[in-house]
């Protein structure tokens, strides 16, 4: 599999993410270990998991995996730590509160480091220097390698960035933010993407099949018994791409699909992968069998006609300020 950079720093990724969120709750352990598998002897190296997926179980299922099943130096473990199961402040972004869970994920993971630490989410509630002190504390202690920030919108993105890069050496840069992004969700476009790109920020994007809408499981109002939409704890996630402007897209999807004799599936990672910024999409397959599907998308690349009208059909509306006055 490609390798490439994950932002403007060093550390190579594979052009493609295996996710964890079901882990430890959908995802068992033998299918976790077949997952693991599948994608490592694929060439794939980045991994990403959280401390809150599963209450800690997936990461603690795939700390069980490494070395017994992969070695752990050829793994890009990547895993985040701010939210928390509390209904009055979902996220905690303070510098005790960070370091420890680093260091929870950590005793459950069974390794001494991360390869990337992001801050799960933007708090409100802590001043972000506290929450960025607690980055530069986790790599400078080396439990981290390098480390970014997830689901922060444009300006948080970049002040966070900045922040870091007013006194070099003496604070990390951030290598990569993950954000969801899709042919259905293209919201990062705005301001998040150009603040990634300006400021060398990698982009990881999560749900890059659209919360499994893009691979047309979901045409004709069809829900399949074995699909999220089925299931109890997961539907009220893909409801939101179950309507219409995304029926259209899908439709568009499986057209391009069935003129390059490849599936909806492959036309819809091969998209979002090769979107400027990105680095790697992160699936989050069930099973050896769908992740296989995906990774199938290595040896894809879209016709530039095609990539058009998929730009075209799924196009969101930016408008002022988001671009350029005089265009108004």
């Amino acid at each position: 599999m490609e390798q490439r950079h994950l932002g403007r720093t060093g550390l190579r990724v594979s052009r493609i993410g295996l996710g964890t969120l079901t882990w430890g709750r959908d995802t068992d352990e033998h299918d976790a270990a077949d997952l693991l598998k599948t994608f490592w002897e694929a060439g794939g190296t980045l991994v990403d998991t959280a401390d809150v997926y599963g209450d800690g179980e997936a990461e603690y299922l795939l700390g069980k995996l490494l070395d017994n099943l992969v070695p752990r130096q050829d793994l890009v473990i990547s895993t985040k730590a701010g939210s928390v199961p509390d209904p009055d402040r979902r996220f905690d972004g303070s510098r005790g509160h960070l370091l420890s869970a680093l260091d929870a994920s950590l005793a459950r993971l069974g390794t001494d480091y991360v390869d990337v630490w992001h801050v799960h989410a933007f708090d409100p509630h802590t001043p972000l220097e506290e929450t960025l002190h607690a980055v530069d504390l986790a790599v400078g202690s080396g439990r981290a390698r390098y480390a970014g920030v997830s689901n922060f919108c444009g300006w948080q993105l970049a002040k966070a960035a900045t922040w870091q890069l007013a006194a070099p050496g003496t604070r990390t840069r951030l290598a990569s933010t993950q954000m969801e992004y899709s042919l259905l969700q293209r919201g990062v476009e705005r301001e998040v993407l150009p603040a990634a790109l300006d400021l060398g920020i990698g982009l990881l994007p999560s749900s890059p099949l659209g919360r499994g809408v893009l691979t047309g499981k979901y045409r004709g109002d069809a829900t399949p018994p074995d699909s999220r939409a089925a299931s109890e704890h997961l539907a009220p996630f893909v409801a939101p791409y179950l309507d219409d402007a995304a029926s259209r897209i899908v439709d568009a999807v499986t057209t391009a699909a069935d003129g390059l004799a490849v599936t909806p599936l492959q036309v819809a990672l091969a998209w979002v992968r090769d979107r400027p910024g990105v680095v790697a999409p992160i699936v989050g397959a069930r099973n050896a069998r769908q992740l296989t599907a995906a990774l199938s998308v290595e040896a894809l690349s879209l016709p530039d006609e095609i990539c058009r009208a998929l730009d075209d059909v799924s196009a969101p509306v930016h408008r002022y300020p988001d671009h350029d006055w005089s265009t108004l």
